[in-house]
């Protein structure tokens, strides 16, 4: 799976918000700074967050972006699909309304696995997990998994 730079930058926008409290406004600035990111990058990032209802925003001198509601009920699964679209598409198109024949005819039960896999993961762990270091038992157990760490 290729995790964008999209998807990265605002998983680390998301954690700055997670960390400030919930009545403060951060500005672009300071995310940007603060996890070394570009402003201008950054701030797409935060409109589409912002679509996606995950985050909201002020305009103003004393505005910024917060979270829109808390950081226990966004799930990363959330945050990726509002700057990347769908966790798992192949040439663009879903994987249940893919068709197969021939020798390829199983394909789609493996694209449609890989999504149940990505889901069974990203759906599971919130900005507030992430942020606290508290990953489920099961992601836990793939963390542990010394083979998931061997790059292939």
């Amino acid at each position: 799976m290729h995790i964008s730079a999209k998807t990265d930058y605002a998983m680390r926008a998301m954690l700055v918000l997670a960390d400030a409290p919930r009545d403060t406004w951060v500005k672009a600035e300071s995310i940007a700074a603060q996890q070394h990111l570009p402003r201008k990058f950054l701030e797409a990032i935060l409109s589409d967050l912002r679509r996606a209802r995950l985050v909201e925003s002020l305009r103003g001198a004393d505005g910024g972006y917060r979270l829109a509601r808390a950081a226990s009920q966004i799930q990363v699964a959330d945050v990726m699909r509002a700057v990347d679209g769908p966790l798992a598409e192949v040439r663009g198109l879903r994987p249940e309304t893919l068709e197969y024949e021939g020798s390829a005819e199983r394909l789609q039960d493996v694209w449609v696995a890989v999504r149940a896999g990505l889901r069974a993961v990203l759906e599971r762990i919130s900005v507030a997990d992430v942020a606290a270091g508290k990953m489920p038992a099961s992601v836990r157990g793939m963390i542990r998994d010394l083979e998931a760490w061997v790059p292939r």
